[in-house]
């Protein structure tokens, strides 16, 4: 996600730094950028100068402070853990300007809480980016219980000039809007799958074919990463103790098992 983030703003026109715990997570964030690039050049969407171009404004660096400390926006993609999100805002807190708005691409994790551990829960927000990101136009801007009208407007603003349609979740409730809908859809197919009333291809030809839908949620699921649907699901079901959201058995042995989506090579569909 880290990296689809980077690419677009770059492509946008933004200076961007990112950030990671190492040298080769670095090379390898940079390889899928511009792997990604390279697809867009042969699709004619960008052009080879563009390419050049949007690569030029993008620096590497393992040190958190030097990356973030001039920066006017800051997006934080680490894991979907609450105690490390936090403790990159406490970071963040002590290194960024007083006017840096604080941005936590997170699915399901209440904003509030990690926007609590900072002096300025007021410049925190929530951007929750699509993968894959320079395709997905969508991002939730999600409203922490302290974040400012201004911190709002400047978020969206950025999601904008990268090319994506906004909407804004009012209330920080656990999943917000499109999180919460597709784990509620996915838990179920998941145990249609479980219990043998389906298949994955029939439960998500019946997504499409029936509701309209571009991808069932199994497959959305392959794409996103197995490992992602659980971790949004225990999270949300955590914030709400409600059933409907408990990760179904069968997808938390896929997860523990490797078998995480097109990232694996395997999930709920073999892919090459």
């Amino acid at each position: 996600m880290g990296s689809g983030i980077a690419q677009v703003a770059a492509v946008a026109g933004y200076d961007v730094a990112v950030q990671d715990v190492s040298e080769e997570q670095l090379a390898r964030a940079l390889g899928e950028i511009e792997s990604s690039l390279r697809r867009l050049e042969k699709k004619g969407r960008l052009t080879s100068e563009q390419v050049g171009q949007t690569l030029g404004r993008i620096t590497t660096t393992t040190d958190l402070a030097s990356a973030a400390r001039d920066a006017d926006v800051v997006v934080e993609a680490i894991v979907e853990k609450l105690d490390a999100k936090q403790e990159v805002f406490r970071a963040l807190d002590r290194i960024c300007g007083p006017e840096a708005v604080l941005a936590t691409n997170t699915s399901a994790l209440p904003i509030t809480r990690i926007a609590s551990v900072t002096s300025r829960p007021e410049r925190v927000v929530g951007t929750h980016f699509f993968s894959p990101v320079p395709m997905m136009r969508l991002c939730e801007v999600v409203r922490g219980v302290k974040t400012s009208d201004e911190t709002l407007a400047r978020a969206r603003s950025f999601a904008e000039d990268l090319g994506k349609t906004c909407v804004v979740v009012n209330r920080d409730i656990a999943g917000f809007v499109t999180t919460r809908l597709i784990v509620a859809l996915s838990v179920e197919a998941v145990k249609l799958v479980e219990s043998g009333v389906a298949t994955a291809e029939d439960i998500d030809t019946a997504c499409r074919l029936g509701f309209g839908h571009a991808m069932g949620p199994l497959e959305t699921m392959d794409l996103t990463g197995i490992d992602v649907f659980v971790n949004a699901s225990r999270n949300i079901h955590t914030d709400t103790a409600d059933p409907k959201f408990h990760p179904p058995e069968l997808s938390v042995r896929k997860a523990a098992a490797g078998e995480l989506g097109r990232k694996s090579g395997r999930g709920w569909y073999e892919h090459s």
